[in-house]
Formats: structure tokens, C-alpha cells, sequence
């Protein structure tokens, strides 16, 4: 009995997948009771850090920086699912749910998950280092897709209030789907060296040392699995939805809360993946999942949302408000004289971290 035990124990990854979308079948559709959505919330943890683990197999098997590709697009599937469904159910009071969960993935990737690592990385060998070329491109493309997506809708006059009308939000929605594809052939094809890891005298290292990769069957399984947990994380963030949107009205925060708790769910395993890069020295693979993140949530959800508000009834609220373009500015800036040295101290991690802790304030306490 208990060489079984283990050996499911072992296979944890396999079997909390398929687990996930079991309770999700028997619990579509279905008022829960207390007990069920903790439950569903355990489920629904285990399928995201499941997801994330095939994605890593993946990721090792295709290297990097196509791993950091992997992990960026399979953790904004998650997001944009989340957000059009929650906007399917939510009418007038979903209005401003993508701009708060975008705005949230940028804070928290390009602040929280960027210093964290540089604080760490930095902690433990001396020095953070990276390349600047590639790290200095992706910030870029951020600041430009978060400025075109969530500040022009602030200034524009088309349409009342910080809204984009019907032309300018299919600009968007194209300018950030092709500006987010010319960022992933830059990635993967033109400049892939632009972001490998590099050594403290600017070497690059082309291969991972820590691991032996999968076989082709691995990643295989691993995709398929990968899928299912998708499907489990998204349906089952649906079924407790109700839940976290009830605790954040009851407890008297503004709706901008339920947008930064579904940032954090969604990207906590990727904030793991990216830490265990910089304990190995690899800042470079923790930029380019945080960045990578920040851009496939820009480049991806507005298009998805755009193409939703097709079917889905209410407006759409993009324009971030003066507080939040500050901090966006912010971050820009800061984010921009850490990449120019190629190498930080923890006195930049601490920075950002910084910026990070006034925008969760900012947004418990408006």
C-alpha cells in the first residue's frame, strides 16, 4: 500500500489535472456551499501549479528562451479566460474588470516578480546581470502597448468617459497583436541570443546545465496535461469567482481588488518559476518571464476583450485613473534606468518592490 502511496504521491502532476476536472464537471453550473468552494479553491490551486510544471517540462524541452514563451502565453490563457468570463456574468459592474487585471499583471510582473528576482539573484551572487538589449526591447513593448491600451482611453473624446470608441479600440486590439507577435519573433528567431542568460563578464550561456531535458514523449504528455489543467483552472476560477467578488464587496474594498486578487492567482506559479531562475544565476530567464508575462497580458487581452464585446453586453472601461498613470510612469522610468547598467544591486529590487507595495495600497485605499 504504501509503494503506492508514493508512487502517486510521485505523479502528483497527473493526477491533480485530471482530479481538477472532475470536480469541475460535477460542479458546473452549481451554487456551492461553503465547504465546496474551498474545496474547488484547493482544486483550483493544485491545477494552476500543475499547469505551470508541464509548462516547465515543455520549456526545458524546447530551451530557452522559448520556455519563457511557453510559461508567458500559457499563464495569460488563464487570465484572458478568466476575464472574459467573469465579464460574461458580470454586466455594468465587470466594465473596468480587464483594465484592473492588465494594469495589475503589469504591476505585479514588471515590479513585484522583476524585483523580487534582482533582489534575490542580486542577495546571493553580488550582482544581478543580464542583457540589456533584449531586457531594454520587451520594457519597451511594454510601455508602449500599456500606453496605447489603458492611458489613451483616459484622453480620448470619442466616447464619454475613459473608453475607446469602436475604430479605436480595433486599433488597439491590432496594435497590440502585432506588436506582441514582432516581440516573439524578435524572441525566438532574429535576436534570440538578445535573451539567454548571460555571465557577470556579459557571456552568453546557450545551455541549461541543471537538468537533463525530457524526451519528446515528456512534453508531449506534458502539453496534453497542460491543456486539461487550463480548462480545470479556468472553469473552476469561475465556480469561486462569486465568492472572492462577494468577500471584497462585504469587506467594503473597491472592485479594483478583484482584479489585483485574480492577477496574483494567475501569476504566483509563474512567480516561483521565476525565482528558481535567479537562484541559479539565471536573471535573465526571471526577466523574460516577467516581462514576457506583462506582454502577452497586454497583447493578448485587449484583443481577446475586444473581440468579446462583440457578444458581451455593458461598457468597457480602459483608461486608467491619475494615481495608476502615475505609478505606471513609475514604473516605466525605473524599469528603464535598471536595465541601462545591465546589472543591479538589491537597491534596485528594493525599488520596485517598493512601487509595488504603493499600488496595493493605493488599491485597497483609493
Amino acid at each position: 500500500m504504501l509503494p503506492k502511496l508514493r508512487a502517486v504521491a510521485a505523479q502528483w502532476t497527473v493526477v491533480v489535472p485530471v482530479a481538477a476536472f472532475v470536480v469541475l464537471v460535477l460542479t458546473w453550473k452549481r451554487d456551492l456551499p461553503g465547504w465546496g468552494v474551498g474545496l474547488v479553491a484547493c482544486f483550483l490551486a493544485g491545477a494552476v501549479l500543475a499547469a505551470v510544471h508541464h509548462a516547465e517540462v515543455i520549456a526545458h524541452r524546447v530551451g530557452e528562451p522559448f520556455g519563457s514563451l511557453v510559461l508567458a502565453v500559457a499563464v495569460t490563457v488563464i487570465e484572458v479566460a478568466l476575464i472574459v468570463t467573469l465579464m460574461a456574468d458580470g454586466g455594468d459592474k465587470a466594465a473596468t474588470l480587464a483594465r484592473d487585471t492588465v494594469f495589475a499583471a503589469v504591476m505585479i510582473t514588471c515590479n513585484g516578480i522583476l524585483g523580487l528576482c534582482i533582489l534575490v539573484g542580486a542577495l546571493k551572487y553580488r550582482v544581478a546581470v543580464f542583457n540589456a538589449e533584449g531586457t531594454g526591447a520587451a520594457l519597451a513593448c511594454v510601455g508602449t502597448l500599456a500606453t496605447l491600451s489603458l492611458v489613451l482611453p483616459t484622453f480620448t473624446t470619442s466616447s464619454p468617459g475613459p473608453q475607446f470608441s469602436t475604430t479605436q479600440l480595433a486599433f488597439a486590439a491590432v496594435a497590440s497583436l502585432l506588436l506582441y507577435g514582432l516581440f516573439v519573433a524578435t524572441l525566438t528567431v532574429r535576436h534570440r541570443d538578445y535573451f539567454l542568460p548571460v555571465t557577470e563578464e556579459g557571456e552568453v550561456l546557450d545551455e541549461d546545465d541543471h537538468a537533463h531535458p525530457p524526451t519528446t514523449r515528456a512534453a508531449l504528455a506534458g502539453l496534453g496535461l497542460l491543456g486539461v489543467a487550463l480548462v480545470s483552472v479556468v472553469g473552476l476560477a469561475k465556480a469561486v469567482s462569486p465568492t472572492i467578488e462577494s468577500a471584497v464587496y462585504s469587506a467594503g474594498l473597491p472592485s479594483s481588488v478583484v482584479g489585483v486578487v485574480i492577477a496574483m492567482l494567475v501569476l504566483l506559479p509563474e512567480t516561483i518559476a521565476a525565482l528558481r531562475a535567479a537562484l541559479r544565476n539565471r536573471v535573465q530567464t526571471s526577466m523574460n518571464l516577467a516581462l514576457g508575462s506583462a506582454l502577452a497580458s497586454i497583447g493578448l487581452t485587449i484583443p481577446a476583450v475586444a473581440l468579446a464585446t462583440v457578444w458581451l453586453s455593458g461598457p468597457l472601461v480602459l483608461g486608467l485613473g491619475p494615481s495608476h498613470l502615475v505609478l505606471l510612469a513609475l514604473t516605466v522610468v525605473v524599469g528603464t534606468l535598471t536595465v541601462i547598467p545591465r546589472r543591479a544591486t538589491p537597491l534596485q529590487g528594493a525599488v520596485h518592490l517598493a512601487v509595488l507595495a504603493a499600488y496595493v495600497v493605493l488599491a485597497v485605499n483609493p
